[in-house]
């Protein structure tokens, strides 16, 4: 059984400053993949988002260097929702269900920064043995961000499948 717990985190200003990179990460790959989708789709092409993570991954070295800070489930787990949400929409096609007016059936959009900034990190197969994701306690530990705080501890035991962080506004700030 999957289950999911919603936990407020208490990071130290390093940490916020690589959860919003992280963020801005994935929805630039997130927006790349899905333009790079349309592209394809256009000319004819049956895209994928194995190709478009392969491509992708060829290309950060030499144009988006600045993708390595981040851990790379960020950029590998946001073009795989994109997959998820291009098969989700295709089977609302094909059984002719109805969203709305403006997006009948629900295709991906580009995502706005500020808007639902949020990053995955998963630990993959069980048998790997390596875990992206850690707790110990009231603490999480995420690759390449190490040890973050969590203002209570994790209610369930069990294998942690993946993780999602993401940005909660607060009383008094706002979103542009």
């Amino acid at each position: 059984m999957l289950r999911a717990h919603h936990l407020r985190l208490d990071p130290t200003a390093a940490q916020e400053d690589y959860f919003r990179r992280a963020c801005g990460a994935a929805r630039f790959a997130y927006n790349w993949a899905l333009a790079r989708w349309e592209e394809q789709y256009k000319a004819g092409g049956k895209p994928s988002q194995v190709d478009l993570r392969r491509e992708l991954n060829a290309l950060k070295d030499d144009q988006f260097p600045w993708m390595r800070e981040v851990t790379k489930n960020a950029i590998q787990q946001a073009v795989k929702n994109l997959g998820t949400a291009y098969a989700n929409a295709f089977a609302r096609v094909k059984k002719g269900q109805q969203r709305g007016k403006k997006n009948p059936f629900g295709f991906p959009r580009f995502k706005k920064k500020g808007r639902h900034d949020s990053f995955r990190a998963d630990n993959g197969p069980q048998e790997k043995g390596r875990d992206a994701v850690k707790v110990d306690g009231q603490r999480l530990q995420l690759s390449r961000c190490g040890w973050v705080r969590m203002r209570e501890e994790v209610r369930f035991y069990g294998q942690i499948k993946s993780c999602t962080v993401s940005r909660k506004a607060t009383a008094g700030t706002r979103h542009s």
